[in-house]
């Protein structure tokens, strides 16, 4: 049955709310973890759901994209599995960027058509959550559905940032609006407590049912909706409500760990959650790990350092510096007497050799430098006695070198931070 299946992850636009970790890099592409990228996190449930015909959509920066595709997901040539991406391209019928989601398959369906699959998964490229999208699928045959949405129990604060359905007893969804916001039109949405009991889902406290942007189509319905409506632009705005009258559209229920990573804020929360004793999503689950480009790293060298909840990834060096609740990606460098607390550290793509241009500094964190509150991109240069410290009453600014999201210091990648800079 999963012969039958295609996915098509969507990259989504400029990724604004994440710049500057969108500066150079698509949505997808920006590093999680230390050495996992967003994308990883959809392919590698592909994978495992045993899909091995995936899109990906995207438009911006796609690059750095295209390199992390193409090195790290190379199927046997007895497969006929691949992971292309698919860059918004000018034809005879459309030159323009995409405008949505919706709008991006329609404007690919010429390349997603090669899949010649009878059903599509239709995934974000911007979520951490594990999923056998078997599941799914068994849901959506079930159901003898033409669309299938996945849907998570969500409190009513977060209802207005999500797609939220209201859903009779057999799951069938009756309506569907995009981040609704009156409050009578949210005491309208709330979901039945029998609801949630019936099919064995935890909703203390979160009595709405919400869209994970996650959606399975038969190929036919795709096809037909997204030339129907040559006006509508995305799946959750347009596309799902109008077709809850004329199709049979259900919800999949699911109940694990799920976040968007959207914005800056999101994604260093989501980072530092994973540092902590007591993780909410667990990399190291043998029966579904995620994948990643595979590199040829030494292991992490330490000599005389300190570190508490923290993960330090291979080809890493760290001296005589104190590390806590934090995340240092590959080839992170870290110098004698530096203190690193709640931030992440991208690290470099490449080891450094001989030295720097005189008055530059070395890749990495320099001697007796304080970061707290930061993200540091990749091959960033932090000189000596530098401080940054993002917090709360920080204003958004753009500095050189770096810039202030949400109360959070961005250092930009390959940026130079000078001797003795302090920030925040």
């Amino acid at each position: 049955m999963m012969r039958e299946v295609g996915a098509i992850v969507l990259g989504g636009g400029r990724g604004t709310r994440l710049y500057p970790l969108t500066a150079v890099r698509a949505k997808p592409a920006v590093p999680l973890c230390g050495r996992y990228r967003l994308v990883d996190i959809p392919l590698s449930n592909c994978i495992h759901s045993d899909i091995k015909r995936v899109a990906v959509l995207t438009q911006f920066n796609s690059h750095s994209l295209n390199r992390h595709i193409n090195q790290t997901y190379q199927f046997d040539m007895f497969s006929n599995g691949y992971v292309e991406v698919l860059a918004a391209e000018q034809t005879d019928s459309s030159g323009d960027w995409f405008q949505g989601t919706a709008d991006a398959v329609r404007k690919q369906m010429i390349h997603i058509r090669n899949m010649r699959a009878k059903y599509y998964i239709i995934l974000s490229g911007d979520q951490l959550y594990r999923m056998d999208y078997r599941q799914l699928l068994d849901t959506h045959l079930r159901k003898r559905a033409d669309i299938t949405v996945a849907a998570l129990p969500v409190n009513r604060q977060d209802a207005q940032s999500f797609g939220i359905m209201n859903v009779a007893s057999n799951a069938r969804i009756r309506s569907f609006v995009e981040k609704p916001t009156d409050p009578k039109l949210l005491d309208s949405l709330v979901t039945s407590q029998k609801v949630f009991d019936d099919f064995g889902l935890e909703a203390a406290g979160k009595p709405y049912l919400g869209s994970m942007g996650v959606y399975v189509f038969n190929a036919s319905v795709l096809e037909q909706l997204l030339e129907a409506r040559l006006d509508a632009i995305d799946f959750g705005k347009e596309i799902i409500p109008g077709a809850l009258k004329t199709h049979r559209v259900f919800a999949h229920m699911y109940d694990g760990y799920w976040e968007d990573i959207g914005t800056v804020r999101s994604y260093f929360e989501v980072s530092m959650a994973m540092t902590g004793p007591k993780t909410p999503f667990q990399f190291h689950d043998e029966n579904h790990l995620f994948y990643t480009h595979s590199r040829a790293l030494p292991g992490l060298r330490i000599q005389d350092a300190h570190f508490k909840n923290s993960i330090i990834c291979e080809g890493s060096r760290v001296t005589k510096a104190a590390i806590s609740d934090s995340i240092l990606g590959v080839r992170s460098i870290i110098a004698p007497g530096a203190e690193i607390h709640r931030s992440v550290v991208l690290g470099a793509e490449h080891f450094e050799t001989g030295e720097p241009a005189s008055g530059v500094p070395p890749i990495g964190i320099g001697p007796n430098s304080r970061v707290s509150g930061a993200i540091i991109d990749h091959n960033a240069r932090i000189g000596k006695g530098v401080v940054i410290r993002g917090n709360a009453r920080l204003k958004d600014y753009d500095g050189c070198g770096y810039a202030i999201r949400e109360g959070i210091v961005i250092v930009f990648k390959n940026a130079i931070i000078p001797d003795g800079t302090q920030i925040g």
